[in-house]
Formats: C-alpha cells, sequence, structure tokens
C-alpha cells in the first residue's frame, strides 16, 4: 500500500510556536549563569544574547530560503542529499538519529526528571525513569496526527512563554534593584574570550531548524515558513533578552554568575520557596515541548530516508488514518530513551550540540549550490546574499572550533559517529540496490 502523503495541516501560529518551541528547552534557565561568568558586566551580557539572537536569526533567514525551495519533509537531509549527494543526506540523518536529536531530547528529558523530582520531593534515583516516562509521554501524543500534536505543543510552548513572562514580571516589577546595578561592570568578574562566552548563548539558540523538517505538513509552505521563522525568532530573542536583564535586575551580575539556577534563585529571593517550585513546573513544562518537537522533527527525516531507500523500508511509512510516521518516531524514541538510560546530561548535552551546530554549517552551505543551480528566485530569498549566509557560516565554523578545543573528547566522539557511517553506507548500498550513486 502506498503511503497518503503528509497531511498539510500546520497554520502559521503553528508553525511560529514550533520555531519557539524547537529553540526554548532548558538552556535559557541555566546558561545565562555561566554567560557571566565569562563576561565583565551586564551590559556585554546583554550585548552578547542579543548578538547571538541575531547571528540565529540570520540562520533563520537562510533556512526560509531553503524551506521556501523545498518545501517538504525532511529538512536538512532533503538539501544536503540533493547538493551533495545521497552520502551527505545519510550521514546526516545517520548522526541525526544516533547523537544529534535523540541526544539533544535524552538531555532535556534529563532536566524534566530532574526538575519533576524537585518539584514534587522524589527520590534523585527516579530522575531518569521520569526522563524516560517524558519521552514516552511525547511520543504518544504524536501518534495521532499532526493537527493533535500541534495543538499539545502550542499549549506547550505558550506555557513556557508564559513561565519566561512571570519570571520577567517578578525581575522587572518586583526585585527593587536599579538599572544601573543591573548593567554595571562588576568588580570581581574573571573574563575569558568572547567566543567563550558566546559558545553558551548560541547553544541556547539551537533548534530553530526543526519547522524545515516538517515542511511537508504546513499550510502554504513557502510563505508561511519564511514568517514562521522570522516571527518565532523574534519571539525568542525578546524574550531572552528580557529574561537576562531580569536575572541582573535581582541578582546582579555577580550572583547571576555565581548561580547554577538562575530562574529558580529570581523567584526564591522574591517569593520564597514557593516562587522556586512555580519556574520548576514551568521549566518542566518547557522541556517537555522541546523533547516533543524534536522527535517529532527527527521523525520526519528518517521517514524521508526510509522512503529513499537509505533506511529501513517500513520507516518509510505512514499510517493511513493519521498520516503520521509512526515506526520512525518510536525508533527515534526508543533510541532516545536508551541514551537516557546509558549516559548522563552533561555528555548528552555535549554531543548533541556540537553535532547540531556542526549540521548547521554544512546545511548553510547548500544554499550556495541551490543558487548556482537554479536562476529562478524562490518565493523568499535570504537578504543581502552572500554576505548573511557567509556571515552565519563562518560565525558557525567559529562556534565549531572553538567548542572543539574547549570540549575534544566530545567532538571527536561525534566524529567518529559520522565515520562509522561511511562503511555502514557502503553496506547499505551493497545489500539493497535501490540505492544509487
Amino acid at each position: 500500500m502506498e503511503n497518503p502523503g503528509y497531511a498539510r495541516r500546520l497554520t502559521l501560529m503553528d508553525a511560529a510556536l514550533i520555531v519557539v518551541g524547537g529553540i526554548i528547552g532548558g538552556g535559557i534557565f541555566l546558561n545565562p549563569g555561566i554567560v557571566a561568568q565569562r563576561t565583565a558586566s551586564g551590559w556585554v551580557l546583554l550585548s552578547l544574547w542579543v548578538a547571538g539572537g541575531l547571528l540565529t536569526l540570520i540562520g533563520c533567514l537562510c533556512y526560509a530560503e531553503l524551506g521556501a525551495r523545498r518545501p517538504e519533509a525532511g529538512g536538512s537531509y532533503v538539501y544536503l542529499r540533493e547538493a551533495f549527494g545521497r552520502l551527505a543526506g545519510f550521514l546526516f540523518g545517520w548522526t541525526m538519529l544516533l547523537v544529534i536529536y535523540s541526544g539533544s531530547a535524552a538531555a532535556v528529558a534529563t532536566i524534566f526528571g530532574s526538575y519533576a523530582t524537585s518539584v514534587f520531593g522524589l527520590s534523585p534515583g527516579l530522575v531518569k525513569p521520569l526522563a524516560v516516562g517524558a519521552l514516552v509521554f511525547v511520543t504518544g501524543i504524536n501518534l495521532f496526527g499532526i493537527r493533535f500534536g500541534a495543538q499539545v505543543q502550542n499549549v506547550f510552548a505558550i506555557l513556557k512563554l508564559a513561565a519566561i513572562a512571570v519570571l520577567v514580571v517578578t525581575g522587572l516589577a518586583f526585585a527593587g534593584v536599579g538599572t544601573t546595578q543591573a548593567l554595571a561592570t562588576s568588580p570581581t568578574a574573571v573574563t575569558g574570550s568572547l567566543a567563550g562566552a558566546l559558545l553558551p548563548v548560541l547553544f541556547a539558540f539551537s533548534g530553530f531548524s526543526y519547522l524545515n523538517n516538517l515542511a511537508g505538513e504546513v499550510r502554504d509552505p513557502q510563505r508561511t515558513l519564511p514568517r514562521a521563522l522570522v516571527v518565532g525568532m523574534l519571539v525568542v530573542i525578546t524574550a531572552y533578552v528580557l529574561v537576562n536583564y531580569a536575572y541582573l535586575a535581582v541578582l546582579g551580575h555577580d550572583g547571576l554568575a555565581n548561580s547554577n539556577a538562575p530562574a529558580a534563585d529570581v523567584m526564591s529571593r522574591v517569593f520564597g520557596a514557593p516562587g522556586a517550585k512555580l519556574i520548576a513546573i514551568g521549566i518542566a513544562i518547557s522541556t517537555l515541548g522541546f523533547c516533543n518537537i524534536t522527535l517529532v522533527a527527527g521523525a520526519r527525516v528518517l521517514q524521508v530516508m526510509g522512503q529513499d531507500g537509505l533506511f529501513f523500508s517500513s520507516v518509510a511509512r505512514l499510517h493511513p488514518r493519521y498520516r503520521t510516521p509512526n515506526i520512525a518516531l518510536m525508533m527515534l524514541s526508543a533510541w532516545a530513551i536508551v541514551l537516557v538510560l546509558l549516559a548522563n546530561y552533561g555528555q548528552l548535552l555535549d554531543f548533541a550540540t556540537f553535532g547540531d551546530w556542526a549540521a548547521y554549517a554544512v546545511t548553510i552551505a547548500t544554499l550556495f549550490w541551490y543558487r548556482r543551480r537554479s536562476k529562478e528566485r524562490p518565493v523568499f530569498a535570504t537578504p543581502a546574499y552572500p554576505l548573511l549566509p557567509l556571515l552565519f557560516l563562518v560565525a558557525v565554523i567559529g562556534v565549531v572550533v572553538a567548542y572543539s578545543l574547549d570540549k575534544p573528547l566530545s567532538a571527536g566522539v561525534v566524529c567518529l559517529v559520522v565515520l562509522a557511517g561511511l562503511p555502514v553506507y557502503a553496506v547499505w548500498r551493497r545489500l539493497f540496490s535501490k540505492v544509487t550513486r
């Protein structure tokens, strides 16, 4: 029986909230303290969050053109397969399955488990079981169609924005700390390079590409994708800058630098233990939304790979009624569960973030191939081409190199996973005649 094809049921609002949900996970609630440790003042810290947001917005503009050129499921896999061949597409999908998307979902599910045990006063030994339960829960939601899954995702995204709004209002209205102190230079700060300070900022902006994987289910995708990417990104930039200002207003730069959980510290400072518990619930909801969209987006990549003969044919099947890649979704979720059980949060985060940003670099490179190959102007074209794509590409390569120097073991593991895909591809091509050069 042939696949019925994806149903285009995602509206502009759905798509924009997918962008928001794909970016806002746990990073904004954890990473600002790391950035503060590497900067000298609130002004510099806020400037880095603005710069990171603008750089990511450039990436969104590039992905918007790629999505307008190929408004179909698969995202980066499709662009790499067309531009650089099936091997490149396979290596992306292989790494996505084993490290990038699965690792991201596993890491953030672990954050969910940590906050859930904190909120309900449970044993730390339940962190991993709760993380597994979160992955099973979000997988189950998406087995029954993109419309239902999108509605749940919208709720997650709105609730996480509500949690951020509570943080911002708390910081600005109830902190009682003036602007001068919030943005002042810290007398005790020990700063490093701006590149080192920018790393955790950019990692908090990861995930903006997930919508492109779902392009086959977006209504009027050539117009909706660019609008959703830009609108969603602007919402995230605004939220991130305001949250960081709220942290500074309540904790000051030194306090933020010494905080391992700035969101909880802000709410606790103003409202005591009930405030800390409230924001912990908001963070847990935020992580669920991130896991949800990560698994949904990754499943579409696996489904298209199966359709191309680069993965198991069973994975290519869509449910005849719900028109969802349920087998692919369950496979990706199952591997994410394995990673939860085998690795700790730090390892998962390191592997996923390096692979994620390396994938952004090679994907953006496909835009130059499309421009050379086709003279036809797409519905949406990246402005200031080739300057903006080159700027993004250079910046991302710099991030990847800096991360490799900072975390050589994690970078090496991801590179080994990619290299391991070469013999796997060769064997697959030999065994399955559908795969061609």
